[in-house]
């Protein structure tokens, strides 16, 4: 395995998508219905699955079902998720049960069903390294073909005038806790793999859930219901001052639409870097439904008096964490509000600390000198979701869910795929592949809207307000 073969130089891919998440695998959907568009897609993991160690029993999507993989964009396509109900005879019951947001184990599901039919996806094939090549004008990808232990099979290398960078996002876990994630004789896991040690941690004697967000409030729930009354021995810690429900009012959704995402890129980036931090509740606060079902299993272990062994507690940080007498975690706390610290003792600590977006830079190691930044050394991304490169570079290498800093809270959320899919190959083609709507909220962001659509009966001056004497 010393030299990659290479496809035949006259036929190289117009496209080549590395990562096959639902933002790639929304992009594929899309592409395969534009001829002649030659695209192919890699993923290293064996199969397609969307955070399996969360498919908690029940939990459900945050975003409404039609926000699959390609209704937004084209709901004519073969790859919708009511495409998906038809074909496994399942529209009726879907129908009948009423449900605009679906279970998180569907919604993996049906994404798993479009993998199966979808063409041109490769699994268990790992990108290596990309260059650029200046002599024919292409980008170089070299791939591992891995076998079913995840052992190199096989070296490749494809062509390829476009690229398509959607490798995701991996687990956080914050610097005190480190050592304890990945020491493997101490219970500390990540949210990540909640259900495949959901087992080992109902064993615990007390559990301690830190994170505020959705995943953390879902198991929170579900280690409650799993518990006896009255011998629940679960603390739930978090950072933010409340356990906070997430904004959901109709036009603060606004803020996960194209129109939000134009303001937001055309924004300075000081503006921009100032503004997301303070937009957490937008999406990292928990659904009304999962609060109320949350007080609901507390209050309903109060009915024959006593009150549960539930400790909630927001507006605290983990200091420090060590190990003691081999088996149990020890938790330096701080209260930033109080002021105050004290320590916790813990079977077991399950982190729902979030995700980070995965970095760009050692896959791109070829192209560092090529990459355009901001001040803050992050790659710049244009309004097309292109990497800002060097004029010698004729290629462009799209990013998907890399691209908070500079389109907003929007970047994570499905409710987007299809819009920025569309937008992608749009950009690829040079065509309107795919017809995009000029406005998609009611909100106008700022006074003077830019890079996008003029707002109706916004065409007079503005007069300048004065003081009245």
């Amino acid at each position: 395995m010393t030299d990659r073969p290479t496809p035949d130089p006259d036929q190289p891919h117009d496209l080549v998508g590395i990562g096959i998440g639902p933002f790639n695998l929304s992009l594929a959907a899309l592409a395969h219905g534009i001829h002649p568009l030659a695209a192919t897609f890699y993923e290293q993991r064996p199969s397609f699955h969307w955070h399996p160690g969360l498919l908690i029993d029940g939990a459900s999507l945050q975003v409404p079902f039609l926000a699959d993989l390609v209704t937004l964009a084209d709901p004519a396509s073969p790859w919708t998720f009511l495409n998906y109900l038809r074909n496994r005879d399942r529209l009726f019951p879907f129908y009948f049960a009423e449900r605009f947001h679906i279970q998180r184990a569907e919604y993996d599901a049906y994404c798993r069903w479009v993998t199966d039919q979808l063409p041109g996806l490769h699994f268990a094939h790992q990108v290596d390294a990309l260059r650029w090549n200046p002599e024919r004008a292409l980008y170089e990808v070299d791939f591992t073909q891995l076998d079913t232990h995840g052992e190199a099979e096989a070296l490749g290398r494809a062509y390829t005038r476009h690229i398509a960078l959607g490798i995701g996002t991996e687990p956080f876990v914050p610097d005190p806790l480190k050592p304890l994630a990945e020491a493997e004789s101490v219970p500390v896991i990540h949210s990540s793999d909640y259900l495949q040690h959901r087992r080992q941690l109902l064993q615990a004697d007390h559990i301690t859930v830190i994170g505020s967000g959705q995943s953390g409030a879902e198991i929170f729930l579900d280690l409650l219901r799993a518990r006896p009354a009255g011998h629940e021995k679960l603390h739930w810690l978090a950072r933010t001052g409340a356990f906070a429900p997430m904004e959901y009012s109709k036009l603060g959704l606004e803020h996960f639409t194209p129109d939000y995402s134009r303001y937001f890129h055309a924004l300075p980036e000081s503006v921009r870097d100032e503004l997301v931090p303070h937009q957490w509740q937008l999406h990292k606060g928990i659904d009304a439904d999962t609060i109320a079902a949350i007080h609901d299993e507390l209050y309903r272990r109060t009915l024959h008096g006593g009150w549960p062994d539930a400790t909630l507690t927001p507006g605290v940080q983990v200091r420090t964490a060590g190990r003691l007498a081999n088996t149990r975690v020890e938790l330096h706390l701080e209260h930033t509000q109080q002021n105050t610290r004290t320590r916790l003792i813990t079977d077991a600590v399950v982190l729902a600390t979030g995700y980070r977006e995965r970095p760009l830079d050692q896959l791109l190691t070829g192209l560092t000198p090529h990459i355009r930044r901001d001040a803050a050394g992050r790659p710049r991304i244009d309004d097309q979701f292109r990497l800002e490169l060097d004029p010698t570079i004729t290629g462009n290498i799209y990013v998907q869910n890399a691209e908070r800093h500079t389109h907003g809270v929007g970047a994570p959320d499905l409710g987007l795929a299809a819009w920025r899919s569309a937008t992608i190959l749009n950009n690829l083609t040079g065509t309107t592949a795919y017809p995009l709507p000029e406005r998609t909220a009611f909100t106008t962001f700022g006074l003077t809207p830019r890079n996008g659509p003029r707002i109706p009966h916004q065409n007079s001056t503005l007069t300048p307000l004065t003081q009245s004497n």
